[in-house]
């Protein structure tokens, strides 16, 4: 689908995003922070307000009213969730806190219990700490051995090195979908096929990727999939593990308590059937539900609407950074259309500090992002101490990237001032 610059995707929904219309520092907000968390439109803020104010009681525990629509609103956002990225089953979407309890949860209740001394877990220098440091634990614990994919001199996920690296040791691959620091959009089905050819289990992290484009886990056929809800316009506090569903089942909880069991005794116990002997403890029940909300939000407007969208503003981003001779952007170049790469640049200004850019364009209303974004591996792979990063989302505009660059230029043609 195709945008014309008088009527965009983000002219028809940045009326249900309040926090887009006001200002900082007298000036009109412009937030480019995206990959760090999204906004929350109205629909979802007033799901998460609806429970609280109309339904709230605990779920599954209960024979009141009450609790049967907060465990019927609960369960429902699961359904939506298992549409969403096609799951097989909705035994198959296990709620967490975010992406990283996730990975957590893959990593030591399948990771400690069926990986040995000399089994490989194959990672990619390209990964967000939380799927580097669970991954350490599990090596440290169990005496796995942990393997790294480069990059290509584009900057993208080396594929044939990943095909040297992989082998008959290789237990387990786990890679992300979408870089949050290079945006490259790494290719997840062919690393799924290539490890099931060795026999080896496939995680997905698709934190940067769920939001923003139509997601298959069937077709992919990973093993397990994990998003946090606050990147994709729902709460924070709530995201979710996909996994299939025998896989699911051969493992053992990795939280006990309340919830996730079927029978206790004094001296042992049974456990719930899937998901929720994954779940223990009462839930983030009203983040659950609004993550739903979020979801029926998204599909509403279509995720190859967003994509699309999302691809000229890429394009239109892309062609604006190029005209500062000072930057270098971090990652693959999109092509004219803006595809081949995801809505964000990570790039470095000579001369000035990360952190010193995101600080003045604050002032001038622009948030972006300033650091290692999680990737401190990847920065010191490419030799950078950090970068600062334009994340977009399909809310923002053309004149949002106008604001943005010209606010850059200044702060570019400020410190060249300093320090002439």
């Amino acid at each position: 689908m195709t945008f014309t610059s008088t009527k965009t995707l983000a002219d028809l929904v940045r009326a249900d995003f309040p926090i887009l219309h006001q200002e900082v520092n007298g000036k009109p907000l412009v937030y480019l922070d995206n990959a760090a968390t999204s906004q929350k439109p109205l629909q979802v803020l007033n799901t998460l307000r609806d429970y609280y104010e109309k339904y709230n009681a605990n779920v599954h525990r209960g024979a009141h009213i009450l609790s049967a629509q907060a465990t019927d609103a609960y369960e429902g956002a699961r359904d939506k969730v298992a549409k969403f990225i096609n799951a097989t089953s909705r035994q198959e979407i296990v709620y967490t806190r975010n992406a990283s309890e996730a990975i957590n949860l893959v990593a030591y209740s399948w990771g400690m219990n069926n990986l040995q001394p000399g089994d490989e877990i194959i990672l990619s220098v390209m990964e967000h700490h939380s799927n580097i440091v669970p991954w350490q634990f599990v090596a440290q614990k169990t005496g796995a051995v942990l393997k790294f994919v480069e990059l290509t001199p584009e900057q993208t996920f080396d594929f044939e090195q990943f095909k040297t690296l992989i082998s008959a040791k290789t237990k387990l691959v786990s890679v992300v979908h979408v870089s949050n620091t290079l945006g490259c959009i790494n290719p997840v089905k062919e690393i799924a096929a290539i490890a099931h050819r060795y026999g080896a289990k496939f995680l997905m992290d698709a934190c940067q990727s769920v939001p923003h484009m139509h997601i298959d886990v069937q077709d992919i056929d990973c093993d397990w999939l994990v998003a946090s809800g606050h990147k994709m316009c729902a709460p924070t506090g709530i995201g979710f593990l996909y996994g299939k569903l025998e896989l699911l089942e051969s493992m053992p909880p990795f939280f006990g308590g309340g919830e996730m069991i079927a029978e206790v005794y004094l001296d042992h116990s049974t456990y719930a059937e899937l998901p929720h002997k994954f779940e223990a403890g009462t839930p983030a029940i009203g983040e659950a539900i609004a993550l739903g909300a979020a979801i029926d939000y998204l599909t509403s407007i279509g995720m190859d609407k967003i994509h699309a969208y999302e691809a000229e503003l890429t394009a239109y981003l892309f062609q604006q950074l190029a005209q500062i001779p000072q930057i270098q952007i971090y990652g693959p170049k999109p092509n004219a259309k803006g595809e081949g790469r995801a809505a964000l640049a990570s790039f470095t200004v000579t001369d000035i500090h990360a952190n010193d850019l995101s600080t003045l364009l604050d002032q001038e209303g622009v948030a972006i992002r300033s650091g290692h974004h999680c990737t401190q591996p990847l920065h010191r792979y490419l030799n950078v101490a950090g970068t600062a990063r334009a994340s977009l989302y399909f809310y923002n505009t053309r004149e949002e990237i106008d604001i943005f660059i010209k606010a850059l230029k200044e702060t570019i043609d400020f410190f060249a001032g300093i320090f002439a």
